[in-house]
């Protein structure tokens, strides 16, 4: 496998590396959350008192006032110092998908020129980030430029540890002088806060006496890939836009399914371990690891955490992700579709809603028709995910994505849902008028004396679907593996607790003939026959269902961004966000901007980098070799040997076609005249991107013809096998 100088280094360093060893680790029990000052950590530092009231806020979003603010602040220092930290950090999520951090020191000088360590309740309390230096969506201009950061007491501090040294990292919101959110916790807290209201109207109503809060619960499951860095620092592409833009398909991709579940490599066990450890300190409970797929591909996946600090602990872990692998001469690949013709990656948002009282509200036990509060949680979800399945769509939506909802490995662009036969069957009968006994999975016997009989689930799995039930919580698998999971959750929490106030109204007329049953029935009939065209258990990736879908069903089939995020300028979704208080028109307008013009920009970079790497890169290897070849055919020539010019002619066939490709992505490039928003998105998504691909077909042609010797950049079978 030879090639180039660059693509030869590359592969002498890493087929050459020292074998990588894993350092042996300290148990789990010793190690497991000793970097959080979480509840455990502030009972032992804590006055009684003061340990009560963070416990409260903490537990129930209570206010914490600023007396007992200062002493947490003061054990929190205390505690931090004593593990050598000599900053702190307020970390915050803007508008981009990753962690902000703002870094200040435990640091205070005094009149005598000496330095002490202070750190009060107002600075744990409050900080001041630029509001205008952050996508904002026009809500902060440059000459309006404050903004604040806030602690959100309800996710835990905790100490992050590089080679430069430990800081105290301290998660907040993000707001705007003027009040607004410009971050993505704020509406994250927002939309549980309305979920938790909605959810209580509802199970008064269905005369529970003792309702815990309610919160949202996730499990974020993350898929990526892994490149040794000597080959990534080869492709321009992988550097700035995160995937390949060129690259042909190699003679073995993923075909013979062997990598999926497949033993893993031992370098990438090391990176593993490494990255499961470092998360174990910092209290993310880290459960899962296997091959994915794709070669080269991998999956991480969390146990279930409250919402918002599964939300903080998703962000902690991409970021521990990117930087371990550094450590370990690999670049992680957030990128949804890193490479062509095999899998992308997604993080499959797996989401419950349950308090300390009742439970998990969306867990049907053995006999969910005789389950009425699981019923109505349920029906909720079935008809927030049908009346707004275009803001799901739009809430996952990026250029990245883009490559892969609706290919054969994630679910289609149409938004629906998955129940299983027995729940289908169970609110079929509900929509019919009966309510029929539902079936049990029954036992599986493999007729194998060495294996036990185990119960069977009620339902299949459907891989196709992209709003999945899975026992006892829903999958939202269409989201994107370098998306933050709180745009998502956002979505989820606001659009039940629509539903349920729905339900509730519903309910309050209809529990006035007594029979609580036949009340719960009515009102999940009339859901049913309004919204039961979303609820689909057949084959997503099928014709037949796209054709169905939007004929029949009347759902919407949603393939680009550009398609997908006008759906939150929509007044239904607008009347949604202001109705529940989770986002002011303003801060919803301004969202949209925002994901619009990240789209834009993410297209222009890759057109940009496709035009570069075109002309200076792969046209010099094509011409260099038609040159060896013309040399080569005229000395042949002149001792009489016949010339075979086939290859000359492919080649020369392919580098003219590719350049006057690049032409006209270049001319295309220049445009800037736009009626609107809307209208500069559909021009990237279907003139630019359709232009790229036209450059790649012809650029893959050639790295195919021209000599593996002459090939600048390191190829598919090199990055996806080599490690």
């Amino acid at each position: 496998m030879s090639g180039n100088e660059s693509r030869l280094q590359a592969i002498y360093q890493i087929t050459n590396r020292e074998p990588s060893a894993s350092d042996k680790t300290d148990a789990l029990s010793k190690i497991w959350a000793c970097d959080v000052f979480n509840l455990a950590t502030m009972e032992e530092s804590l006055s009684k008192n003061a340990f009560k009231a963070i416990k409260k806020t903490v537990q129930t979003g209570e206010p914490l006032d600023s007396a007992t603010a200062d002493i947490v602040a003061a054990a929190m220092k205390e505690w931090a110092v004593a593990k050598g930290v000599k900053f702190y950090s307020h970390v915050f999520y803007p508008l981009t998908n990753v962690t902000a951090e703002k870094h200040d020191g435990f640091i205070v000088t005094n009149s005598d020129g000496n330095a002490i360590t202070e750190f009060t309740g107002s600075l744990l309390i409050k900080g001041e980030p630029d509001g205008s230096s952050f996508p904002n969506g026009s809500i902060r201009m440059t000459n309006a430029a404050r903004g604040y950061t806030a602690w959100d007491p309800t996710s835990p501090v905790y100490i992050q540890h590089t080679d430069n040294g430990s800081t105290l990292m301290i998660p907040c919101v993000f707001m705007s002088w003027t009040g607004e959110a410009l971050d993505k916790k704020i509406p994250l807290l927002r939309s549980n806060d309305a979920m938790n209201k909605a959810g209580n109207r509802v199970l008064s109503l269905m005369g529970e006496k003792e309702i815990a809060p309610l919160n949202s619960s996730c499990g974020a499951e993350q898929e990526y890939f892994l490149v040794d860095s000597n080959f990534a620092n080869s492709r321009p592409d992988l550097l700035l836009a995160g995937r390949t833009l060129f690259g042909a398909e190699p003679a073995k991709g993923q075909q013979f399914d062997d990598h999926y579940f497949g033993a893993i490599p031992a370098r990438v066990q090391v990176y593993m371990q490494d990255v499961e450890d470092q998360l174990y300190r910092l209290g993310i409970p880290a459960k899962t690891h296997h091959n994915e797929v794709a070669p080269g591909q991998f999956e991480i996946a969390p146990y279930f955490e409250a919402a918002n600090v599964a939300a903080d602990h998703q962000q902690l872990m991409m970021t521990t992700l990117k930087a371990t692998a550094k450590r370990h001469g690999f670049i992680c690949l957030l990128h949804e579709k890193p490479f062509a013709g095999i899998n992308g990656s997604g993080k499959h948002v797996n989401w419950s809603v349950g308090n300390a009282t009742q439970g998990n509200l969306l867990d049907p036990g053995q006999t969910p028709h005789d389950n009425l509060n699981f019923l109505l949680f349920c029906g909720a979800v079935i008809r927030g995910v049908h009346k707004f399945g275009p803001l799901l769509r739009s809430v996952i939506a990026s250029a990245g994505n883009d490559h892969r909802l609706g290919a054969n490995e994630a679910p289609p662009a149409i938004l629906s849902v998955y129940l299983g036969d027995q729940l289908e069957k169970v609110f079929q009968d509900i929509k019919d008028g009966k309510l029929l006994s539902s079936e049990v999975g029954g036992e599986m016997d493999l007729g194998l004396s060495q294996i036990l009989n185990f119960e069977r689930d009620p339902g299949d799995r459907n891989r196709t679907s992209p709003f999945a039930f899975t026992g006892n919580r829903f999958e939202f698998r269409a989201v994107g593996s370098a998306q933050s999971v709180s745009g998502p959750l956002v979505a989820m929490n606001t659009m039940l607790a629509d539903s349920l106030n729905w339900i509730a109204d519903k309910l309050e007329t209809a529990l006035k003939d007594g029979d609580q049953t036949k009340a719960v029935a009515s009102v999940l009939q009339e859901l049913m026959n309004d919204h039961g065209n979303a609820v689909f258990g057949g084959d997503g990736y099928s014709s037949e269902w796209h054709e169905m879908a939007v004929a029949e069903r009347g759902l919407k089939n949603i393939p680009t961004t550009a398609d997908a995020l006008p759906a939150l300028q929509e007044a239904s979704v607008k009347e949604l966000f202001e109705s529940t208080g989770v986002l002011t028109p303003v801060e919803l307008e301004s969202r949209y901007e925002v994901y619009a013009e990240q789209y834009i920009l993410s297209l222009e970079v890759e057109a940009k980098l496709v035009v570069d790497m075109a002309k200076t890169m792969i046209y010099p290897a094509a011409v260099r070799y038609l040159s060896d070849l013309s040399m080569a055919s005229a000395g042949m020539s002149e001792m009489g040997v016949d010339v075979d010019t086939t290859a000359a002619q492919a080649v020369a066939t392919a580098t003219n076609a590719m350049m006057a490709a690049v032409a006209k992505l270049s001319e295309a490039m220049e445009k800037e005249d736009f009626a609107s928003t809307d209208d500069h998105m559909q021009y990237f998504a279907n003139d630019i991107l359709s232009l790229m691909n036209e450059v790649r077909a012809h650029a893959d042609t050639l790295e195919t013809e021209v000599a593996d010797e002459l090939w600048p950049l390191p190829k598919y079978q090199e990055m996806l096998f080599i490690k």
